[in-house]
């Protein structure tokens, strides 16, 4: 469990920086955007029982409320929850929040009829394992949807680290901010050369393990960078496509 701890003492203290960061995307297209995303790919009915796991600031947890659905959401810091809370006051929703390892969901089986995350499973000390796991809480004919990218494979790939490179210094020419700058790179580089996602290709190693794992009807998008990033964020993240890949529950 060493590097379950150095990521949640990571990750606690990434709480205001990504708090900020998830206003900017309340107040764009990308509110909207994510809406339409998400509206393409749950199940259908309303409200929908979710659970959003890393729910970080609470995006997902705040517009999968405002969209009509039962919210619960997780995250393994307090100072992540906490922000969360916050946020979603603002906008006046209920969510249901824990601090809770994702690995060992404390729900009974069958709960949700949708989990989702973002940019969360590439940080797990063990994502076989949590993929199980969620399977269980998922109720039949429930759905999975993970979107993420292969943010740690250029600490195994030197050509994905020089297009990695670029991409930061086209950036910075351009005055393009990057949140990443707030933190301790070195620290974090570390952290992920270390987990298991950062040396294997995604979503193709996804796609099987969610077979291996049970799910059904296994669905894909590769890149999904133009229905959700912005300009900026097209050149920022140029050499990391974000992607989309699901399940659904037998």
């Amino acid at each position: 469990m060493r590097i379950q701890k150095k990521i949640e003492n990571y990750w606690k203290d990434r709480a205001s920086d990504y708090s900020e960061a998830i206003w900017k995307e309340m107040e764009s297209f990308k509110k909207n955007a994510w809406i339409n995303l998400i509206d393409q790919y749950r199940p259908a009915g309303k409200p929908l029982k979710v659970l959003d796991i890393g729910t970080g600031p609470g995006f997902f947890a705040m517009l999968l409320s405002l969209m009509g659905h039962q919210v619960t959401a997780i995250d393994c810091t307090e100072n992540m929850i906490r922000e969360a809370k916050h946020n979603t006051e603002r906008v006046d929703v209920q969510v249901d929040f824990h601090v809770m390892d994702s690995h060992n969901l404390e729900f009974a089986d069958e709960t949700f009829d949708l989990i989702l995350c973002r940019n969360l499973v590439w940080t797990l000390r063990a994502p076989m394992d949590a993929y199980r796991e969620w399977h269980r809480v998922l109720k039949p004919k429930g759905r999975l949807l993970v979107f993420d990218g292969n943010w740690g494979l250029r600490l195994h790939d030197p050509e994905m680290q020089r297009q990695y490179e670029e991409d930061k210094k086209r950036a910075k020419e351009l005055g393009i901010i990057d949140t990443h700058d707030k933190a301790n790179m070195a620290e974090s580089d570390a952290i992920t050369k270390e987990l298991f996602l950062s040396k294997v290709r995604r979503p193709q190693w996804d796609a099987a393990a969610l077979v291996d794992c049970g799910y059904d009807k296994v669905f894909i998008e590769t890149d999904i960078s133009e229905r959700v990033r912005s300009e900026e964020d097209k050149i920022l993240y140029r050499s990391t496509p974000m992607f989309m890949v699901g399940a659904e529950k037998k």
